[in-house]
Formats: structure tokens, sequence, C-alpha cells
């Protein structure tokens, strides 16, 4: 369990780290788009809002999802951090995406009055080392975990059900690319004259907000739809269950995700006709224990004593020949 704390404050520091970072550069994107009058600017700063908007709503995953079982929510609370980092998603896409979007192609029918660039330099300056900061912290709990599981680091920020990790490496990695874009729109303007480069830069950061909202946010709905343990987990449990003692057959397996670090398995076994109730219990509760020892992760186990497929027919209870 000290294990699983343990992760859960990681995910809060990483997530307020990149808050703060994140309402700062906001306030000075802002300021620097006003006095250059760059789209880019202040597409960037609805980015980094919308981001900061994000980062609370996750926190708030992250504080609700903590509350304990009870009887009303008998499974627990894990679940309700998806609701809100999909929310984060939308917050994303709304405040983000849209805003610079509309800039963008508002920009290029209207045109646009350059300013002094140079404060906006400054600024984007600023910002890189502040989201590379904040970038760093994410990855290196991202490292961590994928370590843990003995998984790529690319196949963990794919698969792993820790939405709030997944959403600050992927808003932060879009961060860097967003200013370099915005950096590149103001040097396009500044050689040029031309306020197109600065528009153009507005829509490609739109597109990528779009991109980091859509993946969150299909991440999101597939946890709260249910998703299952990866595959290779799967045949892990089904091998630990057949190696209980008077276990003769799993008959179906199934699991759901809870939360990152939380996990149900239900099972129907086919136990050896001459186990008595007692050697039932028993196998049962070895077989908690085996999976808590395997996948600590795994919270909730659930095995119901089935017919084989061959007594069932035997009996006239199986549908198939």
């Amino acid at each position: 369990m000290g294990a699983e704390e343990n992760g859960g404050g990681e995910s809060t520091f990483t997530v307020v780290v990149a808050a703060v970072a994140n309402l700062g550069i906001a306030v000075a994107k802002a300021v620097a788009g006003v006095v250059s009058g760059s789209s880019a600017m202040l597409s960037e700063a609805a980015h980094s809002v919308a981001d900061t908007v994000t980062e609370v709503l996750l926190l708030a995953a992250l504080k609700r999802s903590e509350k304990p079982a009870d009887e009303e929510h008998p499974l627990g609370y894990g679940p309700e951090r998806y609701i809100w980092a999909m929310l984060a998603a939308v917050a994303t896409f709304v405040g983000g995406a849209v805003f610079s979007l509309y800039d963008g192609i508002h920009t290029l029918v209207a045109g646009e009055e350059l300013g002094d660039p140079l404060v906006s330099y400054i600024v984007l300056g600023v910002a890189f080392l502040l989201e590379g900061y904040s970038l760093r912290t994410g990855l290196k709990q991202a490292r961590g975990e994928a370590a843990r599981f003995e998984a790529p680091m690319k196949t963990y920020l794919r698969h792993t059900p820790d939405t709030a990790v997944k959403a600050v490496v992927l808003e932060d990695s879009a961060a860097l690319i967003g200013l370099v874009l915005a950096a590149g729109g103001l040097l396009g303007g500044q050689l040029t004259g031309s306020g197109v480069w600065d528009g153009v830069a507005s829509l490609l950061i739109g597109l990528l907000l779009l991109c980091v909202a859509w993946v969150l946010g299909r991440s999101n709905a597939e946890l709260l739809i249910g998703r299952p343990l990866p595959a290779p987990m799967r045949e892990r449990i089904r091998a630990e269950l057949l190696a209980v003692e008077h276990v003769e057959a799993v008959l179906e397996l199934t699991t759901l995700v809870q939360g990152p670090r939380e996990a149900l398995v239900a099972a129907k076994v086919d136990f050896r006709d001459v186990s008595t109730a007692a050697q039932i219990e028993w196998a049962c509760e070895q077989a908690e224990q085996r999976l808590r020892a395997v996948f600590p992760g795994v919270s909730r186990v659930y095995l119901d004593p089935t017919p084989g497929f061959v007594q069932q027919r035997e009996e006239g209870l199986n549908p198939w020949p």
C-alpha cells in the first residue's frame, strides 16, 4: 500500500508543478500577445490557460478518487478520476484548440498589425524553460512507472490508466512544440512584415491542441466504459488460478481497471468434484492471496464456483453440444 500512496503523491506533485508553471506562463503570454499584436502569442496564452484549467481538474480528479469505499460506493471512487480527466480534455479542446483555430482564421482573413516582438521572444524563452522543467518532472515519473511494469516508455504512456501523468506529458510536449510554432510565426512576420505567418502558426497550435484533446478524451472514455487488464496480465492471472490446488479449470475470466493501481478480477472456476466445501473456501482464499502477491494492484477478487462444461452437458445445463 505504501508504494501505491507514493505513486499517488508523485502524480499530485507532477500536476501541481505543471499547474503553477502554466498559470505564470499564461499571464506572461497574454501580456506579450497584447504588446506584440501576435495572434500566435494570444493562442499560446489560451493554450496555457486551458492547460492550467486542465491541471486544476486533474487535481480534483486525484483528490476525489482517493476517497475510500463506502456503503453508497462499495467499489470505491477510483473511476471518478476519469470523469474529471475527461472534463480536462474538454477544457483543452474548448479553451485552447477552438480559440487558437478561431484566432488563426481571423488573422488570415482580417490581417494584424505587428508590434515589437522582443517581449514575446523573451516570454517564449522563459516559457520554454518552465515547460521543459514541468515535462521533465512528468517524464521522470513516467519512466519510473514504466520501469516498475518492465514496459517500454512508449507502451506505458499509451496504455497507462494514470491519465494525470499522461495528460501532463502530452500537454507539456504540445506546449513546447507550440512555443516553437509561435516563435516561428513571430520570426516569419518580422522578416516578411506579413501577419500570415502568425495566423498559420496559430492554426497549427489549434490543430496540435485538437490532437491532444482527442487522445486524452479517447483514453479516458475507454477507462470510463471499462477496460480490462492487458492480455499478458490476464494470462498470468489465469495461470495463477490454475496453479491453486482443487482448481480444475478457469471457465471465464473478467478483469476491470478501476484506477492507476486498482483492478478487479472475477472468474468462473471449475473446482474438482471431490473437493469439500471447506477445501473450496480455502482454495478461493489461496487464489486471492496468490493474485495479490503477484499483482498488488488487484484489490478485489471474486470467484464463482461453476460446473465444468462436461458436467454441464451431462446434466443438460450447457446450451452448446
